[in-house]
């Protein structure tokens, strides 16, 4: 595909950035009640099964996922055409599923900026290593990023570090209405917590809410992670990067069942999302469906995409990730198994 055909197809998914009031409320309504219902319900179902309360807590999960579906819509100012019904949502649905409106706003519209510029990483994305860095990296570096990409720490140790430390803390650099944002949803969060515990009891509690944060965490995470670490997924460097391509190539179509895919927001059409940020949830199908050359995006199922998995670094000469294992003969070993190599020797002796 040429340049001045990934251009023209920014053009031709204009028509669906419109948001609809309608289809917005109805969302809302088809989204957030539900959750408020589910976590009743679990709390009802303590005195009959703590494994149906569980079940349920699992299902309230699913919706927490698509709040915050609504939220990420919010940081684009899609969800609604008014800007500051945009930012009252945001922040509302930044309580629920305790995320900092203002501060995850900023980072995300970084990564939309950057996606796939190997020269700015770092602001939004998961941590990307490539096998010239990690073969220059210490051994304290190497085992921190190993201990990052693995799957354990990243979807089960990952959720519990997000929502109790990272998204409660403001950045250094933060400005005063990123930081007002943030001590309000905080000051919220904890008021409705401790409201919360003080009614049912702290056991009760953490007995719903717990599985609730871990599970939808997790699954959001694993998206996040999926739809941008495929096997060819595009990487460039700065004078090399181009956005369109970046979008398309460096997104992928994550093809859901079609309940998951409603629980998700339709994220799954990803590569339709980072084109256009301006699209709502709503309409990424509609977009795919209507652009043909859009579905000629790489398309993972879940099957496939649990591959993902075993990709760690990404090796600029082939353009793929690759797994640690497979990235080893690119670093000779020490005596003790340590891979040792500079980078800048090895790139100036090819």
């Amino acid at each position: 595909m040429s340049k001045q055909q990934l251009t023209q197809l920014k053009t031709s998914i204009a028509p669906f950035e419109k948001s609809d009031t309608k289809s917005s409320l109805k969302q809302i309504m088809n989204t957030i009640p539900p959750f408020f219902l589910l976590w009743f319900l679990a709390y009802q179902s303590l005195s009959v099964s703590i494994w149906l309360t569980l079940a349920l807590a699992v299902v309230a999960a699913g919706f927490v996922v698509r709040i915050f579906i609504i939220f990420h819509d919010c940081c684009h100012g899609s969800f609604f055409k008014n800007k500051k019904l945009n930012n009252i949502l945001g922040t509302i649905t930044g309580i629920i599923t305790m995320f900092p409106y203002e501060k995850w706003k900023r980072e995300h519209s970084i990564h939309h900026a950057t996606s796939s510029n190997l020269d700015k990483r770092g602001t939004g994305d998961v941590w990307i290593m490539t096998v010239d860095e990690y073969a220059a990296a210490s051994f304290k570096e190497r085992l921190s990023y190993r201990l990052y990409r693995n799957p354990l720490v990243m979807f089960g140790l990952g959720p519990i570090y997000l929502f109790l430390i990272l998204n409660r803390l403001n950045r250094k650099d933060a400005k005063k209405k990123e930081r007002l944002n943030m001590y309000v949803i905080n000051v919220s969060i904890v008021a409705v917590y401790s409201l919360l515990i003080w009614t049912i009891g702290w056991q009760a509690f953490l007995i719903i809410q717990a599985p609730i944060l871990l599970v939808s965490g997790s699954l959001g995470i694993w998206l996040f992670y999926v739809q941008h670490q495929f096997e060819d997924s595009y990487f460039e460097d700065e004078k090399e990067w181009d956005y369109v391509k970046a979008a398309v190539d460096g997104s992928s179509y994550y093809k859901l069942p079609k309940i998951l895919q409603w629980v998700t927001g339709n994220i799954g059409y990803h590569h339709v999302h980072h084109l256009s940020p301006r699209v709502p949830n709503y309409n990424l199908e509609k977009a795919h469906e209507s652009t043909p050359p859009l579905q000629k995006a790489t398309t993972i199922t879940i099957s496939s995409s649990l591959k993902s998995i075993r990709f760690r670094l990404y090796d600029e000469k082939s353009k793929t990730f690759v797994s640690f294992k497979k990235g080893k003969h690119y670093l000779p070993q020490s005596k003790f198994g340590v891979q040792l190599e500079n980078r800048q020797t090895r790139l100036q002796g090819k």
